[in-house]
């Protein structure tokens, strides 16, 4: 396959390179601006105390451990299967 316009199309290319145009800068400096919104704001914060906050509650789990180590830590089947029907029933609905 041949095609006549070739050197056509390649002169307007060539032609094209030679004229660079460069940028000038103006004498007002333009800068960018960013600004957060109070929501925003809210947000950083909520997450920055979320991640100031331990994974695990001592003041909670502390007793239970000591309670398990002792072997004085009882659980009551009922309460067990009662807790255990509650969270199955809000799963199902």
């Amino acid at each position: 396959m041949r095609i006549d316009a070739y050197s056509q199309v390649q002169q307007i290319y060539s032609s094209s390179k030679v004229n660079k145009t460069t940028k000038t800068q103006k004498s007002g400096a333009v800068s960018d601006k960013v600004q957060i919104s109070s929501i925003g704001k809210d947000i950083q914060t909520a997450k920055q105390a979320v991640n100031a906050t331990p994974d695990i509650r001592e003041d909670v789990t502390e007793p239970i451990k000591t309670a398990i180590k002792n072997g004085t830590y009882d659980v009551s089947g009922e309460d067990f299967a009662d807790k255990l029907l509650a969270k199955l029933s809000e799963s199902l609905t």
